[in-house]
């Protein structure tokens, strides 16, 4: 009996299913995306002949009978890289790779496959680029390996079947919203072909215990293209942050079940490729002005690594009746509350000031400890008076202007006195726990509230 087909409509924003067209997903509550698709019904008898055909079933186990052997993880080349994943890619993983357009998504995935062609066997199956294409960019890059193999096909089961006969050590597939299930009567990138394509790779990626890295693109939003389930299923989501028109680039594990999501990686985009940036403290703090108002240095926690970076302020007389706040890099919620908190704790008005805060870089800053550092670059820029160049300050700053603890002070201490500095503004209880075991040529200065920071700097 041959197969039925029925309509359903489905949410490209969250993969919400229905049989009957809104103009509103029920779901999400987003407008205008209910897209319609074809699904084939199979009948009872296909059901069973299907059904028939599993083989390999899993079997229960008891979890002591489980032996837990370290986890096998190949070293990318780039150390930046293996930091964010936790040391390295490990067998049998599934990777997301996302970010917007132009950021490096595709240079990272060739420029790592030179280290790893050393090796081990390597393909890289492109939806989007010929094989000329990915030659003149291999050429440019330098990639030169022996042992990388190209694809470019868009079909789904077929490179599932290749990757089964070929058996490279590492597959690479750029992009996921360019795959496609023939058997699937929906269009490339729709919910239902990144959701099935993506189970098909995962499944590839387990029975044969080869890491597949994919890449996916983003939204208007920024947010992942694709259903939100894209997420779930696979091991590790990297994300690429940063502006297309600067050098800089950060990559984030935004998840990661083989290590910790804290940890950031930082490039730089030149014309070789991507460039690992092994001091980004350094890097962020390069061309600081001198002797100039509003700017102040501050230290922040991105996993196990301290960054210090400079935070610039700009306060003047506004020439509208409501003064403008804007925030670039700073929650502009939390820098409106520390406007509040320094008229009403410190005495310094700004009702009547523009006032504009910015993180140089491309950095975006979400840290409490950076609050001291926001307050004194505000401060700084409202009384024309600079910052000491050589001062760092960090402390989350409380509703009554108290001055609370932050976490690792010791070693964002350790960082500015790597770096030069000469005085550190922290909070007085930090200083009470770790002044005995402190140890460093850099005077460091605790303070209870914003007044006392103020009058040990300004």
């Amino acid at each position: 009996m041959a197969s039925k087909t029925k309509s359903v409509y489905v949410c490209s924003a969250c993969g919400y299913e229905t049989s009957k067209w809104y103009g509103q997903c029920p779901s999400c509550q987003e407008w205008n995306t209910m897209e319609e698709e074809m699904r084939t019904v199979e009948s009872g008898s296909q059901k069973k002949m299907r059904t028939a055909h599993y083989e390999n079933r899993a079997a229960v186990q008891k979890l002591n009978e489980i032996k837990a052997n370290t986890e096998h993880r190949f070293d990318t080349g780039l150390r930046e890289l293996n930091r964010v994943l936790g040391g390295g890619l490990v067998k049998g993983s599934l990777v997301l790779l996302s970010g917007d357009p132009g950021i490096g998504k595709s240079t990272l995935l060739l420029q790592i496959c030179e280290h790893l062609g050393k090796n081990m066997r390597i393909l890289y199956v492109s939806g989007e680029e010929s094989a000329h294409q990915l030659k003149l960019r291999a050429s440019r890059l330098g990639v030169s390996t022996e042992n990388l193999y190209l694809l470019c096909e868009t079909d789904a089961q077929y490179i599932c079947e290749t990757i089964a006969a070929e058996k490279p050590d590492i597959v690479m597939i750029d992009s996921i919203q360019t795959m496609n299930i023939t058997d699937l009567n929906s269009s490339f990138g729709s919910v239902t072909q990144v959701r099935e394509t993506t189970n098909l790779f995962m499944r590839t990626a387990k029975t044969l215990n080869i890491p597949i890295v994919i890449v996916g693109h983003v939204n208007k939003d920024g947010n992942i293209a694709g259903p939100k389930v894209l997420e779930h299923i696979v091991d590790a989501v990297l994300y690429f942050e940063g502006d297309r028109n600067l050098s800089y680039r950060i990559l984030r594990a935004v998840k990661n079940r083989y290590g910790s999501t804290n940890e950031i990686g930082v490039f730089e985009m030149e014309d070789k490729g991507l460039f690992e940036v092994e001091n980004p403290s350094m890097m962020l703090l390069s061309g600081r002005p001198k002797n100039t108002s509003g700017i102040c240095v501050a230290c922040i926690m991105e996993g196990s690594r301290p960054i210090l970076a400079e935070v610039q302020s700009l306060v003047t007389p506004t020439g509208f009746g409501t003064p403008r706040r804007m925030a670039t890099g700073v929650d502009y919620g939390r820098m409106s509350m520390l406007l509040a908190v320094l008229e009403k704790r410190a005495g310094y008005f700004v009702g009547n000031m523009d006032c504009y805060v910015n993180i140089i870089g491309g950095l975006k800053i979400d840290e409490p400890a950076c609050d001291l550092s926001v307050a004194l670059a505000i401060v700084s820029g409202l009384k024309d008076v600079p910052v000491p160049a050589d001062v760092l300050a960090f402390g989350e700053i409380g509703l009554g202007g108290e001055i609370r603890a932050v976490s690792a002070c010791e070693q964002r201490i350790r960082e500015a006195e790597k770096l030069g500095f000469k005085k550190c503004v922290v909070p007085r209880y930090n200083l009470m726990k770790i002044k005995s075991s402190l140890k460093v040529n850099i005077e460091v200065v605790g303070v209870n509230n914003i007044r006392q920071a103020f009058e040990a700097i300004i």
